[in-house]
């Protein structure tokens, strides 16, 4: 049969869910559908590209860290390939308390993509495939398949947008600029039209990159090495901790410096953010290099750390220092930087534009409100990070199979994990800016620490059906574990004998005067579960892929008690407020006493819930009380959650 040239024609394979985007967002979606049953395509305009790092080559950091440990408990695989993947490990902010203790792994990049790549290929239900999708279909406001740049219509009942960076991608430095995604790959340029003829709100946010150096051109012993833990922690609750304990690879620190400002300086005048050239709103904690001398002119440097992007590549990686300057000012700054004297640039630092949404079109299980089995994750949400782009995904790739299947949707709360407060501020909040996870934006963040990811969040990857259960055994066991121990600790009382007082003493603690527990000493910030060890006669070996971790929560268990207790009253109160739900068809025209403004934002976020709309910017407390008045009173049969 002969086919016309440029025709239109129709895939029967059939799909159940459709994929755009093989990023860190559309790789945790299409391996969650395709776990749970589904059959599933995900389109890529490179299979190259799939779960490429075109910035910064690792995984996790603050905030970002507990991310990666919430995917994996809920059964996604980013924890499991940074595992097989990293060339240097640290655990971050370790002198600080474990609410803020996250890990950061630096990865060789090309690997990392590698193995991700291999665990798509290798997965059942899953079709990966090398094509642009330029077109969304629906019908009556419900998806029905998707067309490609060849022409294919693909029939499917959910959608899920992944595209990242690439929506009519721009990148940009001094006068130069390409049409094209990041590292140079194709740019998708047809499919933001389709969405805004589906009524999708759109914003262009913009990026940046910093250069990649050759390593034969640096001078280290001018620089500050870097080096990994000497005893490694995996991200997945699923790798055994031996398993990672390799030769490290350094990392090194060096500075910027007045020179290097003054060259910056005398030339923003040809940088496109300060011309005018950029239109995209970028990130605000992660500025570039001209950004930093602007904005913060009291400093004379800047941290730059210098990163290798893999073990069979001399690029390395500028950490900090993103620019968009043109190339000829950025060999003029970067060689006036110690180590950086002959410093020769593989790829120059560039600025990348893309499109994106307003996320607040979405209902909190990242599907649109308005177009059913449509749903969205990672940086087209308008969020920033491979973290945040995968936490994502795996949510809108949950939910999609979770819809399809009758199910009702996974909605994580801010109580419940990062995940919680990253996809809330994302569907409820104003961004004009590129959205980062911080520790500060989690209200319960003693509660949503990393290492009790697994306790928080397992039991619900089993229910979905991404966890199995050894790993629900395995968590059972180390909390049978840490639950009886402490119990023990508590019942084991010592004298202020010699030995006791001996130990106190060099560990610089407070002699004893009578007898104590053994929990009380370790509730002493000087001491630990550990240092108490000597002292500890009867003490139990646990098995040893299991030890750290629950040595690890017997001290936090301890140590933070009355804290733990007292952020658990305050979830209590906020777990009253998300109960009670708005319907979706409420008229707030009706409601006595909304202030316009009020009003006004309410009709336009349409929350879920009183909690949701308590945190609307422009939805005072007074507003709050007018519409539980509302709602108490009957208002548009008003229901709660059992």
């Amino acid at each position: 049969m002969k086919y016309s040239a440029n025709s239109v024609w129709e895939n029967k394979d059939g799909y159940d869910v459709v994929v755009v985007g093989a990023g860190h967002a559309g790789c945790e979606a299409a391996l969650a559908t395709a776990r749970l049953g589904l059959k599933t395509i995900v389109f890529t305009v490179s299979v190259g590209s799939i779960a490429l790092m075109p910035c910064n080559p690792n995984i996790g950091g603050t905030s970002k860290g507990h991310l990666v440990r919430e995917i994996d408990a809920l059964g996604g695989e980013m924890g499991k390939v940074i595992d097989r993947s990293f060339i240097q490990s640290k655990m971050l902010n370790r002198s600080k308390g474990p609410a803020v203790h996250s890990l950061r792994a630096q990865a060789d990049k090309a690997l990392y993509s590698k193995n991700m790549r291999m665990v798509l290929e290798n997965q059942d239900n899953l079709d990966i495939k090398q094509m642009e999708v330029t077109e969304i279909l629906t019908e009556n406001g419900k998806v029905t398949g998707v067309m490609t740049y060849s022409g294919a219509k693909y029939a499917c009942k959910a959608v899920i947008l992944c595209t990242g960076t690439y929506l009519k991608a721009r990148c940009i430095y001094g006068e130069i600029e390409s049409y094209t995604g990041p590292d140079g790959l194709q740019a998708a340029n047809y499919l933001t039209d389709s969405l805004k003829s589906l009524g999708i709100k759109m914003y262009r946010f913009k990026t940046g990159t910093p250069p990649r150096v050759d390593k034969r051109s640096l001078d280290f012993s001018k620089m500050e090495e870097q080096k990994g833990d000497d005893r490694v922690v995996p991200f997945s609750f699923a790798t055994n901790p031996e398993d990672v304990q390799i030769d490290q690879v350094s990392c090194w620190l060096t500075y910027t410096n007045e020179k290097t400002h003054q060259i910056i300086k005398d030339n923003l005048d040809r940088s496109p953010l300060f011309s005018g050239a950029i239109e995209g709103t970028g990130p605000r904690y992660c500025p570039s290099i001209e950004d930093k001398v602007v904005k913060f002119a009291d400093k004379n440097r800047h941290q730059l750390f210098v990163e290798p992007e893999g073990l069979e590549t001399n690029e390395m990686y500028l950490a900090g220092m993103s620019s968009s300057l043109p190339e000829d000012v950025q060999y003029a700054f970067y060689r006036t930087i110690p180590g950086f004297e002959n410093v020769k640039l593989v790829k120059n630092a560039y600025a990348i534009e893309y499109d994106c949404i307003d996320a607040r079109q979405l209902k909190a299980s990242l599907e649109f409100k308005e177009i059913e089995g449509l749903f969205s994750g990672g940086q087209f949400n308008g969020s920033s990070g491979y973290e945040e782009a995968a936490a994502q995904g795996l949510v809108a790739g949950i939910n999609a199979a979770r819809k399809l299947l009758g199910k009702d949707p996974v909605v994580l709360d801010r109580s419940q994990g990062y995940i919680g407060v990253l996809i809330d501020d994302l569907v409820t909040k104003e961004s004009r800016e590129p959205y980062r996870m911080m520790t500060s934006r989690a209200e319960y963040r003693l509660l949503l620490r990393q290492d009790n990811a697994d306790q928080r969040l397992s039991l619900i990857g089993h229910e979905i059906g991404l966890i199995s259960n050894e790993r629900i055994d395995k968590l059972n066991c180390k909390l049978k574990y840490v639950s009886e121990e402490i119990k023990r600790l508590e019942n084991t009382h010592i004298g202020n004998t010699s030995e006791v007082q001996a130990l106190l003493e060099e560990h610089g603690s407070t002699l004893l005067t009578s007898g104590a527990s053994l929990a009380d000493l370790i509730r002493r910030p000087e001491l630990s579960y550990e240092i108490l060890e000597p002292l500890d006669k009867e003490r139990k070996k646990f098995p040893l892929e299991l030890s750290e971790e629950i040595i690890e929560q017997i001290n936090i268990d301890i140590k933070y008690a009355g804290y733990l207790a007292r952020q658990q009253k305050q979830v209590e109160q906020f777990k009253k407020m998300e109960k009670k739900l708005i319907p979706f068809d409420i008229n707030y025209d009706k409601v006595k006493s909304l202030r316009i403004e009020a009003v006004q934002k309410l009709k336009e976020h349409r929350p879920e819930s009183i909690g949701q709309a308590s945190r609307i910017s422009g939805v005072s407390p007074a507003d709050i009380s007018m519409l539980l008045v509302y709602l108490t009173a009957g208002g548009n049969d008003a229901e709660t959650k059992e």
